[in-house]
């Protein structure tokens, strides 16, 4: 056995025997908001509420007139704050990039992306492709009551083979890892770019169901989603971008009950460096971006180039049709986890996720849907059973807020505490 993955075996063990204390707290006074449901009329808020946790997991939540607090419970009080689930990114990539760099992947990376995701308060992130031994090994280590970074789940490298045979091996070899997705692409980049052929896909989308592993597939084109979907793709994993979806793919995606993300801040990103964005100048975007990074981005050749870019023209073209297109399907009923495929450079992790659930409100999104949608319906789409909701039974990952975010979506902003399995989430080094 290779070294490497060796060493991730026995990392894994350690860490998930590793002792750790039995610790109740009772978080006290706040209104909840439990991810369980899209709801305007609030039945899903509960006023002056007690979240009670033990070993990390909540057992139970409800008005203070209903929850018996035990009397050696650590009570944290939060009288006057609004208490959500911790926030999901289901369509992430962790641990490659470090400021505008690929090539970084290590366990500390890692580590570091997970921590500055929890401290924006995502404290899930789904990473779909470019996962490495490391990943794993945290993945298998999470299920802890002493956590205080954002989870993760994986799956693996891209595929990309060449032939159907090819294809087979690939997913074997993926399925060997345990991974909790396969991930394929399947777009020409606006045409500079050979296109996954049909018969390459599909041997891919049937030995994933061989294997019983959901399959999240990168399209563009709606043609493309409409003959993966007939092949019973699990997650469409962008918005299609090309035209306007019809009626018979919200028919398919409503069927098979099949979510897709919008990851509308991707197509922003590139094009938005065209010139200096807005969002530079925001203080919840500065605190935790490297000013040299902020510097490489305004140098004047660099706005230049992508000024005259045809692909950053053709993505901006492409953005009103995403926008549309998460306005009709949400409308429709389909499925919607908030992903922003943050984490390749210039995606800035943490705050794109905030960012993301912005521009979710500009297609026409209420709060109400778009926090459900990084919630519990992120967790259902992406069939995290434990995460998403304020229930018990489920890990307590927690972010409070001062505002309500019922109000307006960018009040996800006023973050004053994020904890994981109830555990405050440190500040950065």
């Amino acid at each position: 056995m290779p070294g490497k993955i060796l060493f991730s075996l026995l990392l894994s063990t350690l860490l998930a025997t590793a002792p750790v204390a039995a610790d109740t707290r009772a978080f006290v006074g706040a209104t909840i908001i439990d991810g369980t449901a899209i709801d305007e009329g609030g039945s899903t808020m509960t006023e002056d509420a007690v979240v009670l946790v033990r070993d990390g997991r909540i057992v139970a939540v409800g008005s203070r007139s209903e929850v018996e607090i035990p009397g050696d419970a650590e009570r944290i009080d939060l009288t006057g704050r609004y208490l959500i689930p911790g926030l999901i990114n289901a369509h992430a990539h962790v641990g490659d990039v470090r400021g505008l760099e690929s090539g970084h992947y290590s366990e500390d990376n890692v580590l570091r992306q997970l921590g500055l995701y929890a401290r924006y308060g995502i404290t899930t992130a789904v990473s779909l492709g470019g996962d490495e031994d490391e990943a794993f090994v945290i993945r298998d280590a999470q299920e802890r009551s002493d956590l205080d970074h954002a989870r993760i789940f994986v799956a693996g490298p891209v595929l990309n083979p060449g032939s159907p045979e090819a294809a087979r091996i690939a997913v074997d070899r993926v399925a060997d890892m345990n991974p909790d997705y396969i991930k394929i692409r399947v777009d020409d980049f606006l045409g500079r770019g050979q296109k996954m052929a049909p018969e390459v896909y599909e041997a891919i989308a049937v030995r994933s169901m061989e294997h019983d592993i959901p399959l999240a597939v990168h399209i563009f084109y709606l043609e493309d989603a409409r003959a993966l979907l007939e092949l019973n793709a699990d997650l469409i994993a962008h918005s299609i971008r090309d035209q306007h979806v019809d009626q018979a793919l919200i028919d398919q995606m409503l069927a098979r009950d099949v979510c897709f993300n919008p990851t509308l801040t991707r197509e922003l990103s590139t094009f938005v460096y065209a010139e200096e964005p807005d969002f530079f100048s925001d203080p919840f975007f500065r605190r935790e971006v490297d000013d040299a990074v902020i510097e490489t981005l305004l140098e004047p050749d660099r706005q230049r180039a992508m000024q005259e870019s045809p692909m950053a023209e053709g993505f901006r073209a492409a953005l009103p049709i995403a926008r549309a297109n998460l306005k009709l399907l949400s409308d429709a009923g389909v499925g919607v986890a908030m992903g922003t495929d943050s984490g390749v450079a210039g995606r800035f992790q943490g705050y794109f996720e905030h960012l993301e659930m912005e521009m979710m409100a500009e297609a026409g999104l209420t709060p109400a849907e778009i926090l459900y949608s990084a919630t519990g319906g992120a967790a259902r789409c992406m069939g995290l059973e434990d995460l998403g909701t304020l229930e018990a039974g489920h890990w307590a990952d927690m972010v409070i807020l001062r505002e309500n975010p019922l109000d307006d979506i960018r009040n996800t902003r006023s973050i004053e505490q994020v904890r994981i399995a109830g555990n405050r989430v440190p500040d950065a080094d």
